[in-house]
């Protein structure tokens, strides 16, 4: 036999202030509603009831509407920025990489350890320039 047992979920109470930082940030574009639902752990129908309750859009009379495309535009703008930055990070690592190799050659082949070598004399350059 089976029996209609259903699951009880518990209610959980969350505070004005918590709320508002969650109309809050989805308001400023920081994040959608799937992405607030995922972090918090807060069902999609109670934000977008908190976004109907205390959004500052809606006392305008504005309608509010996530538009799906726009937080995937944002999320692939952001990807490639990070891999711009990796590839900056990549280019960075070879040249260091290059330098240390010549800092290398020149003790091997020249006898001259630039990394500890402070007692190089200083280049007196053109000379003197009298002050007037």
């Amino acid at each position: 036999m089976k029996s209609n047992v259903r699951s009880i979920r518990k209610q959980r109470r969350y505070s004005e202030e918590f709320k508002r930082r969650l109309v809050s940030d989805f308001e400023k574009g920081k994040f959608s509603v799937p992405q607030l639902e995922k972090l918090h752990g807060v069902p999609h129908a109670t934000i977008y009831r908190w976004i109907y309750k205390f959004s500052i859009f809606n006392e305008s009379g504005f309608r509010v509407i996530e538009m799906k495309d726009s937080s995937n535009k944002k999320m692939k703008e952001l990807e490639a920025r990070v891999k711009e930055l990796e590839r900056t990070v990549g280019r960075k690592q070879i040249m260091i990489d290059y330098l240390e190799k010549m800092m290398e050659i020149a003790k091997d082949e020249l006898d001259i350890d630039i990394k500890k070598n402070f007692g190089t004399p200083q280049s007196n350059g053109s000379g003197k320039t009298n002050k007037k």
